[in-house]
């Protein structure tokens, strides 16, 4: 070999070796940007998933980190709830109008809204209320549609069990019936099983007979439950307001 072809084989062989380092220096750099991207994700909180008026699925804690507020609407899955004098179930428009709270709650950084159910699916009082208890929420609000024999029976009543979560209930309440125009039937305590387990402020709503013609018309009215789910949220800020003074 001469030395023109020795000096070549040098050269060949430098340019090889730098190419193998710049190659490394491409992949640790790939890699480090993987693994941060990697770790960022696992440390994002999870959280119970709910769905909007869209179909749009979201995930609470990423949303904001303010008051907890966990809606429950009433009956679904195997408990369909009271049946309306149009013969329309309850768990469809508890369903139908809690989304639209949670849709509100969610608009605002200052509330971290969760849903128990949503979809038409069973769930245990014990676990819509262990939910509540398991996230050490600010307030448990549980909504339904009332029912009695005689269609000429109207109006909005509201529930609580724990002396604490009476001030909610009377807040809630008083929106509900100026919203509504139903007849007042007053703020009540009950010890309902999904009240009395729960170790957080929690209500539960009558908003109106859907046994009553005119009570169901209003609740099944999609703008009327648009008007319905503002009173519902502006009786859960007016609870906070006041616990801030």
């Amino acid at each position: 070999m001469n030395r023109r072809s020795s000096k070549k084989m040098k050269q060949r062989r430098a340019v090889f070796m730098l190419n193998i380092v710049v190659g490394i220096g491409i992949l640790l750099s790939v890699y480090g940007i993987f693994s941060s991207q990697t770790a960022t994700y696992q440390t994002t909180p999870l959280g119970q998933s709910a769905v909007t008026a869209e179909g749009e699925t979201v995930n609470s804690p990423e949303m904001s980190h303010g008051y907890k507020i966990v809606i429950d609407p009433g009956h679904g899955g195997k408990d369909p709830g009271a049946e309306g004098i149009s013969g329309k179930w309850e768990h469809e428009y508890t369903l139908a109008l809690s989304v639209k709270v949670f849709d509100l709650l969610r608009q605002d950084p200052e509330y971290e809204p969760y849903m128990t159910r949503t979809d038409n699916t069973f769930i245990e009082l014990e676990d819509r209320a262990q939910m509540a208890n398991d996230l050490d929420a600010d307030a448990f609000i549980s909504i339904h549609g009332n029912t009695y024999s005689d269609p000429a029976i109207s109006g909005t009543e509201s529930y609580y069990y724990a002396d604490e979560s009476f001030p909610l209930a009377r807040d809630v309440h008083e929106e509900l019936v100026k919203t509504t125009g139903f007849r007042d039937r007053g703020v009540k305590q009950e010890d309902w099983m999904v009240l009395t387990k729960c170790d957080v402020p929690a209500i539960l709503l009558e908003v109106g007979f859907l046994t009553n013609p005119g009570d169901e018309e209003t609740l099944l009215n999609d703008a009327r439950q648009n008007e319905i789910a503002k009173a519902i949220v502006s009786g859960i800020k007016n609870y906070f307001g006041d616990s801030q003074i």
